[in-house]
């Protein structure tokens, strides 16, 4: 189906259904092999995000927009449901606002690598060094979307390059760094009407071991897994996860989905 002129691919049969959220610099295509291991018990709801398709305009989005992008589709995917959320990176900033803003169609939530970023006890646990490395690659990202054209383009790849990103070269585009032009240089006038994630569904947590900083506090994944059926698992991996351990991962989302199925409508 299409909804906001966003094609939204739906597989599977199964009753209950994932929606699958991307970061940067990703597409739907990301999430291919977890799809391919859940569809024959849930159905599966992805797409890329608003400004990532390289064969659309280059645009950056209020985060209002992104979230009601997210409502529409999960209503016109999955009328009168309340739906599970499997979100990395750029995927769990609007992933986690859309269930903070919209907590009637949420009822489970996956999130990989993206915890209470940015946060004071986040900040606190970084050295210099990590806090200079993360503002590095932001604004490097902000600019090449700034800048945009074969430039931007070369800029985003070089990044993504050093970050390990598995997204081929060729889909990679400076027009996917539009969120972090709307964080630092306040397009759209910056990300403002955010709500605080606390969720209270059932979350699994995925983080990387093996990365230059984290992306969350060890003070949120302890709160998040002393919560009653709440998981969170390290696995010695960069940021994607999903990719450079996707066996182990797709294990632990389908035993942690099975276990958790019978707790939610």
């Amino acid at each position: 189906m299409r909804v906001d002129d966003i094609d939204v691919l739906v597989e599977g049969q199964g009753r209950e259904a994932i929606v699958f959220i991307h970061g940067w610099p990703d597409t739907h295509r990301l999430w291919d092999p977890q799809v391919e291991a859940l569809k024959d018990r849930y159905r599966c709801v992805r797409f890329t995000l608003p400004g990532f398709a390289l064969d659309r305009p280059t645009r950056a989005y209020a985060l209002g927009e992104v979230v009601e992008t997210i409502r529409r589709i999960v209503e016109a995917a999955c009328p009168g449901e309340r739906v599970t959320l499997l979100v990395h990176d750029w995927g769990c900033f609007f992933g986690y606002q859309f269930a903070a803003h919209h907590p009637e169609l949420v009822k489970r939530v996956i999130g990989v690598d993206i915890g209470d970023a940015g946060s004071r006890r986040n900040l606190a646990a970084m050295t210099l060094k990590q806090k200079l490395g993360v503002v590095g690659y932001q604004v490097w990202l902000a600019t090449a979307w700034a800048i945009g054209g074969s430039l931007g383009d070369r800029m985003a790849r070089a990044m993504a390059r050093w970050a390990r990103a598995p997204a081929p070269p060729q889909e990679i585009g400076a027009r996917m760094g539009w969120p972090y032009a709307v964080q630092w240089f306040k397009v759209r006038g910056g990300f403002g009407g955010l709500r605080a994630f606390d969720p209270q569904v059932p979350m699994l947590f995925f983080w990387g071991q093996r990365k230059p900083f984290l992306f969350h506090s060890q003070a949120w994944a302890d709160k998040l897994a002393a919560r009653p059926h709440n998981r969170v698992i390290g696995l010695p991996t960069g940021h994607w996860v999903m990719v450079q351990r996707r066996d182990e991962f797709n294990a632990a989302v389908r035993q942690w989905l099975a276990e958790t199925d019978s707790l939610v409508d």
